[in-house]
């Protein structure tokens, strides 16, 4: 599957995985898949894991459209901020970080950043892991 998350309530963090080539479909599907989980709730942190992705639909329109949607579940009234961090330690992946990181201009509710290793993806979201393996193990 291009798209797939784990909630990780006691922590305040979800972990997002994309692999292969990912549609902006496949986005909009785990989105709205999160938005029903019973455990997704507003401000919790995301690691998006890129690592894997070896190329992404490049439809600047679309995109535009689906961060406006985003961006309206990110911004709840009660001005939560929401940490995202792209783990992209390749070019495939970094080029869509760097492309999704413009589209979050302007969204004061979203502070954004992308990182190169795993390490550092981490310790940006406080995890104590090195590894994302660990992360998911530690969690359960």
């Amino acid at each position: 599957m291009p798209a797939s998350y784990t909630i990780l309530p006691e922590r305040g963090l979800v972990y997002v995985r994309y692999s292969g080539f990912v549609t902006l479909g496949d986005t909009q599907d785990a989105i709205g898949d999160y938005l029903r989980h019973p455990a997704s709730r507003a401000g919790q942190m995301q690691l998006v894991d890129l690592s894997e992705v070896t190329g992404f639909e490049d439809d600047i329109v679309r995109l535009i459209k689906l961060q406006a949607q985003k961006a309206d579940m990110f911004r709840p009234a009660d001005g939560i901020q929401t940490l995202l961090v792209y783990y992209a330690p390749h070019d495939a992946g970094f080029a869509m970080a760097k492309l999704i990181l413009r589209s979050w201009q302007g969204v004061t509710s979203v502070m954004a950043t992308i990182q190169r290793h795993e390490a550092e993806a981490l310790d940006i979201l406080g995890q104590p892991e090195r590894r994302m393996h660990d992360l998911l193990s530690a969690a359960g």
